[in-house]
């Protein structure tokens, strides 16, 4: 392990090294929103299974205007009618349901007189007028969807379509999500001198749903080695990736790293020159990732962008995020050591500052649209520099 701290990009290429794909199961496809496909999708049947009407009106033979049909009965949605039509003669018809023998286009309601028992055609009735052909969307055989495919709503709804109820799929990833600290206190507790709200248990489990993973352990430990030995073995026997916020610095009471150390953990690198997130601990235990995030609330967020949500994605098969970038609207200062993960607001392709920068001060995060990635540097930054951008959704 080298003794300068890695660069972002080191440090993400290293993560990914680590980050093996997760394991297929069967997955209903309702509970399938956002997973990747682990098999190929063939179509079980035709769709539609029969022609159908794309219209309500009358179902006929095709043929000229001024035509008197008699109506000998009706097809429904999911009520096919048993007869087949002749010249001269009609069958009422709702969209979707099945075409009558016999009869090859539908007039709408629009263009016939309707007289109850019959109806007058006030046009042209062209063959294949308002049908819909069997097969016209899927023929039985069809490869419908390949694997590695994310599963989003018309994914889910064509794989139904096909035939499917359940679907093979990379499994979620399971993370335990860990917040360290004496001073820390639940949502709402009431505060004595020095404590906080442990805003970073919360937004650090909404970050993991975020990226699509399952939270299956969220706690809270204070600054006691035993207690956060016990917590992380709990963790790491529940999850395949582990976050911890918190204690992962070099003072009397910051016990994470040589936790995860005792416990098996092997640390990969700690230290990246970033900021805010220098001091971000990152290990492996069998296929198991463990990541050790800063306490500050933004460097929490800025290092799980960073490093964590590129790792949930990898080992459950989604793509890498698409990358974006835009113009400085004004000049930024440059750390001479550090690249800067400054929050940002988009005003017309351009980007500004939030505001102040600390890696205590949340509410600029709340304000901000993107992270604009400013390299390390002698001076600013000048407006109208070329800029990456980090999305704030992982």
């Amino acid at each position: 392990m080298a003794d300068e701290p890695l660069n972002i990009t080191q440090a993400q290429a290293m993560i990914a090294g680590f980050s093996s794909l997760l394991p297929a199961e069967t997955t209903a496809a309702d509970d399938a929103l956002g997973l990747v496909l682990a098999e190929q999708v063939i179509a079980s049947g035709d769709v539609p299974s029969r022609a159908n009407s794309a219209m309500d009106g009358f179902a006929a033979r095709s043929g000229e205007a001024g035509r008197a049909l008699r109506v000998i009965g009706e097809s429904r949605a999911g009520h096919p009618c048993d007869v087949t039509v002749g010249d001269g003669e009609a069958v009422r018809i709702s969209t979707g349901a099945v075409m009558p023998e016999g009869a090859d286009a539908v007039a709408p309601i629009e263009v016939v007189e309707d007289e109850g028992s019959n109806v007058t055609l006030l046009e042209q009735l062209s063959a294949g007028r308002n049908v819909r052909l069997a097969g016209e969307d899927l023929r039985a055989g069809d490869a419908v969807l390949a694997p590695g495919r994310e599963l989003g709503p018309v994914e889910l709804g064509i794989a139904v379509a096909a035939g499917r109820a359940e679907l093979q799929c990379v499994r979620r990833a399971r993370v335990a999500v860990i917040g360290t600290g004496d001073e820390l206190r639940e949502p709402g507790a009431k505060l004595a001198a020095g404590e906080l709200h442990d805003s970073n248990l919360t937004t650090l489990q909404a970050l993991v749903r975020a990226a699509g993973a399952e939270v299956v352990l969220a706690s809270h430990v204070g600054d006691d080695p035993a207690a956060t030995m016990s917590r992380f073995a709990e963790a790491l026997s529940q999850a395949d990736l582990v976050v911890c916020s918190g204690g992962v610095s070099v003072g009397p009471h910051d016990h994470v790293k040589g936790a995860f150390i005792e416990l098996g953990v092997e640390e990969r690198f700690w230290r990246v020159a970033l900021r805010p997130g220098r001091p971000t601990w990152f290990g492996s235990h069998e296929a198991k990732l463990v990541f050790g995030l800063p306490g500050n609330p933004v460097s929490a967020i800025v290092t799980f962008l960073l490093f964590a949500a590129p790792a949930l994605r990898a080992i459950q098969g989604r793509s890498p995020q698409a990358t974006s970038s835009a113009t400085l609207g004004e000049a930024i200062a440059r750390h001479p050591d550090r690249d800067e993960c400054v929050r940002v607001r988009l005003d017309g392709g351009e980007v500004f500052a939030t505001g102040p920068q600390g890696s205590h001060i949340l509410s600029s995060v709340a304000l901000a649209d993107a992270l604009a990635v400013i390299p390390r540097g002698e001076g600013s930054l000048a407006a109208g520099s070329p800029i990456e951008l980090l999305s704030l959704q992982p």
